[in-house]
């Protein structure tokens, strides 16, 4: 078994060395993370420059690779020629933060997977719900629970082409306090909070992006419902963004035209 594990946070993050050493025993492990922090990166590529590969020498992240790039680079790279062969799974994670609700429209470490999912491979995103990497190697053993599960059961092909595709969001807690897992829906949440204005050195304007809104949908069944209830949310996602109601409804109001 072999898995391409990636993220967000950069490959010096918390959350990808205890990932790793956490799959260690599942099979053979290629990291290929970025070099720097990309949170919010989504799912975009670096066109406008070349990329470089670099790969650790020594200590704990001993033979990791990082790309001056972002989640999506790292793992397009790995699967369009970098990679001998490719991998059985891709493994995102494990992200300083929750990916619940519209956040996986925005998450790098969510990014990471879908990449991996395009190129038909199974992949798998990890984030933890509150940032500080608080029990993180905790979360790391049930993310090792997950991956092993899904190797032994196979994850659940859908309606879609594509290859399966599951983001799980885990709570701070300690391994044996968490209450089990959950297969859910995204979430729902209000708008992002305002933007923060500030003032640059020279007196221009400048801002910051505000803090993601508070859960709108947090009902019985979402993601967010799983976390506040002490469980491991998984919630399997589809690349197929077409709104298929919304399509019939508009073709039998004559939107066709010629």
């Amino acid at each position: 078994m072999h898995f391409l594990v990636s993220n967000d946070d950069g490959y010096l993050a918390p959350g990808l060395l205890a990932l790793v050493n956490a799959l260690r025993p599942l099979g053979k492990i290629t990291v290929i993370a970025p070099e720097q922090n990309h949170s919010g990166a989504s799912n975009s590529l670096t066109l406008s420059r070349p990329l470089s590969i670099h790969r650790v020498a020594g200590g704990e992240r001993d033979g990791f690779l990082f790309v001056n790039g972002t989640p999506t680079d790292c793992v397009h790279i790995a699967l369009t020629g970098f990679l001998e062969e490719m991998p059985d799974y891709v493994i995102s994670g494990i992200n300083q933060g929750e990916n619940m609700g519209e956040d996986v429209l925005y998450s790098g470490t969510v990014a990471a997977a879908i990449e991996g999912v395009m190129f038909g491979i199974p992949s798998i995103a990890f984030s933890q719900v509150d940032r500080g990497w608080a029990k993180i190697e905790d979360a790391a053993r049930t993310a090792h629970d997950v991956v092993k599960h899904a190797i032994e059961h196979g994850l659940p092909t859908g309606s879609g082409y594509h290859a399966p595709l599951i983001n799980v969001n885990l709570p701070n807690h300690s391994y044996e306090s968490l209450k089990g897992w959950r297969v859910t829906r995204l979430g729902n949440r209000h708008p992002s909070q305002p933007v923060i204005m500030q003032k640059s050195p020279r007196g221009d304007a400048i801002y910051w992006i505000g803090p993601a809104g508070e859960a709108k949908d947090a009902s019985d069944g979402t993601d967010f419902d799983a976390i506040n209830h002490g469980y491991l949310s998984l919630t399997p996602l589809q690349l197929n963004l077409s709104d298929e109601q919304r399509r019939l409804s508009m073709l039998s109001s004559n939107w066709n035209r010629g």
